[in-house]
C-alpha cells in the first residue's frame, strides 16, 4: 500500500468514526438544522418580496431605511436563536476523542477558527454599515461603489465565511462531531443563498447604472 492509499484508508477511518459519534435522531440537532436552513431562506424570500413589493417600507412609513433597519434587527435576532439552538444541540451530543484528545485541535485551532470568523463577521458589517449588511440594496439603498477594504481584499462573502468559521470553531472547541457535520451544512445553505442572493444583486446594481446612464444621455 503507497502513502496515499495509506492516508485515504486512514481519513476514511476517521470519518467512519466521528459520523457513528453523530445522534441523528436527536431532536436539537434537528432543530438546528431547521434553524440552520431557516435563516438565509427566510431573508431571501422577504428581500425579494420587499423588493418587488415593499412590504417592510410601507410597514415602515414608507421609509425605506426604518424599513431595512426592521430587517437587520428580525434577521440579528434569529440569527441569536439560530446560534443558541446550535449550542445547545451540541451539549446533546457524543463527543469524539478524536477531537477532545487533540490539544492542537480543542486549545489552538478552536479559538483561531472562531476568533477569525468573528473578525470577518464584524468587521466585514463595520465595512458595510447595517443597510450594506442587511440587504439594503433590495430596498433601493445601494453603494455608491464596491466595497475593497478589509476584509473584503481576502474574501468576496466574509459574512458567510466568517459565520461558517464559528460554527466549526464552536464545533472543535466542543469535541462534537455532529457540530462538524452542522459546519458543512451551514456551508451548504450559504453556498446555495448566494447562487440566488449574487445575480439578484448584480441585477439590482446593473439597473441602477442603466438608468443613471439613460438621464446623462
Amino acid at each position: 500500500m503507497s502513502a496515499i492509499d495509506a492516508y485515504i484508508s486512514y481519513a476514511v477511518n476517521v470519518v467512519q468514526v466521528l459520523v457513528a459519534d453523530i445522534d441523528f435522531q436527536e431532536p436539537t440537532l434537528q432543530l438546528s438544522l431547521i434553524c440552520i436552513a431557516f435563516n438565509p431562506i427566510f431573508w431571501n424570500i422577504v428581500a425579494r418580496l420587499e423588493y418587488r413589493k415593499k412590504i417592510l417600507t410601507k410597514l415602515a412609513g414608507n421609509n425605506p431605511k426604518r424599513g431595512c433597519y426592521l430587517l437587520a434587527i428580525t434577521i440579528f435576532s434569529i440569527g441569536i436563536v439560530r446560534d443558541l439552538v446550535y449550542e445547545n444541540a451540541l451539549k446533546k451530543q457524543p463527543t469524539s476523542k478524536i477531537l477532545t484528545d487533540n490539544t492542537i485541535l480543542k486549545d489552538y485551532l478552536s479559538y483561531a477558527t472562531f476568533g477569525f470568523g468573528g473578525i470577518l463577521t464584524l468587521s466585514s458589517m463595520y465595512a458595510l454599515g447595517v443597510t450594506g449588511t442587511y440587504l439594503g440594496d433590495y430596498f433601493g439603498i445601494l453603494m455608491e461603489e464596491r466595497v475593497t477594504s478589509f476584509p473584503f481584499n481576502i474574501t468576496d462573502n466574509p459574512m458567510y465565511e466568517g459565520s461558517t468559521l464559528s460554527f466549526l470553531g464552536t464545533a472543535l472547541y466542543y469535541g462534537k462531531p455532529a457540530g462538524l457535520f452542522a459546519t458543512g451544512f451551514v456551508y451548504l445553505m450559504y453556498s446555495i443563498a448566494l447562487k440566488f442572493e449574487e445575480p439578484f444583486t448584480a441585477m439590482i446594481y446593473a439597473k441602477r447604472d442603466e438608468e443613471r446612464s439613460k438621464k446623462q444621455n
